[in-house]
């Protein structure tokens, strides 16, 4: 056998980069590449390197293709000649993205500001806002207007104004469930309506999760695909995913702000936003725009009871009439309410409780 096959993989890692073999103009040797990297991310390419077809002609026939945007960060950085994402731009939960920096080295990587920028377009492009509901009337406070008419500029409602100053509560000075229709709640939490959580920290910065209904409706997640540290949020977009065998919950971020921490454990162990949502289970921390007219937007005090209670009827009457009579009754819902009733859609779930969804 000839010599050079007994190299190791340090070696052979060593060989790549020192002759920059990869890249996006230029060929590479097929043979020592893989032993790096594996053969997936090479499999549209011929061995000395060159695409099978012209990458625009490529993209028009790609099945589930509909952006360039869809390239890969080792692909837009120069360093691999054509590799599509696959992972939602979770590039912490990619094994692609852990194996290359594994063989390539961490200089090489891609850097942070790249990873924030293409997932922030990547969410915007793939997700949408499929409702804008007025808070008050989620809540059963008041008839009309269905839809929000201001842009969620709740300070500047006239509506807004007059309801709040009916309800204004002051704060416990710790944290304290409440059961409200079989779903726990932290009193001193504020809620947004697409189900996610806010807490102040004594620093100032904003802690943000799920709430106790989104884990009871969607069950546990396999993966949460959260924000890069760095990107700037703003109240409404898109601020984090929940994936369940490849089925996808865009969560709505409550609040405008940078996002300066993210929950590595949830990262390694996303059952913990499932099993301990308020807490060991928060999602990122935001250092807040401004966040005064921000927690306009965001139900507090007695109004959270009463929207959750609306909302725990309203996906009721999505599980049918026996479920209704169960409601009525008092019973408790159950954990993992697809998990047990997949014949209920996850987009049509996703889309009345959540009000965001997949684009087409």
């Amino acid at each position: 056998m000839k010599t050079n096959e007994f190299k190791s993989n340090k070696e052979k890692k060593k060989d790549v980069v020192s002759k920059r073999l990869i890249g996006i103009d230029q060929p590479f040797d097929y043979q020592k590449v893989v032993a790096v990297t594996g053969t997936e991310y090479v499999q549209n390419l011929q061995h000395d390197g060159v695409a099978l077809v012209l990458y625009e002609k490529l993209k028009k026939n790609l099945p589930g293709f509909y952006l360039s945007e869809d390239k890969c960060v080792w692909m837009r950085a120069g360093v691999i000649n054509f590799r599509l994402c696959d992972y939602d731009y979770d590039c912490y939960n990619c094994p692609f993205d852990q194996a290359m920096i594994s063989a390539m080295g961490e200089k090489i990587a891609p850097d942070q500001e790249e990873r924030q920028a293409y997932w922030l377009r990547h969410v915007k492009e793939k997700y949408k806002i499929a409702a804008r509901p007025c808070i008050h009337f989620l809540s059963g406070r008041i008839e009309s207007p269905e839809e929000c008419p201001g842009n969620y500029k709740c300070d500047h409602c006239n509506v807004h104004e007059l309801l709040d100053k009916e309800t204004q509560v002051g704060t416990s000075e710790r944290s304290v469930y409440k059961n409200v229709s079989g779903y726990r709640m932290v009193e001193d939490y504020y809620y947004h309506f697409g189900h996610s959580w806010v807490n102040i920290e004594d620093d100032g910065r904003i802690k943000v999760g799920v709430d106790d209904f989104s884990s009871k409706v969607l069950g546990a997640a396999d993966a949460i695909n959260l924000p890069p540290k760095g990107v700037f949020l703003k109240q409404g977009e898109i601020g984090c995913v929940l994936t369940r065998n490849d089925k996808k919950a865009p969560i709505q971020s409550p609040v405008s702000g940078t996002v300066c921490a993210v929950n590595d454990k949830v990262l390694k162990q996303p059952a913990v936003a499932h099993d301990d949502p308020y807490h060991h289970g928060w999602l990122f921390m935001l250092d807040p725009a401004n966040i005064k007219p921000d927690l306009e937007g965001l139900y507090s005090g007695k109004e959270c009871f009463q929207w959750m209670e609306k909302e725990s009827q309203n996906l009721y009457e999505l599980m049918g009439p026996r479920y209704e009579q169960l409601a009525a009754t008092g019973g408790e819902p159950i954990d993992d309410i697809y998990g047990h009733f997949p014949e209920i859609s996850w987009d049509r779930l996703v889309k009345t409780l959540f009000r965001t969804a997949e684009k087409h």
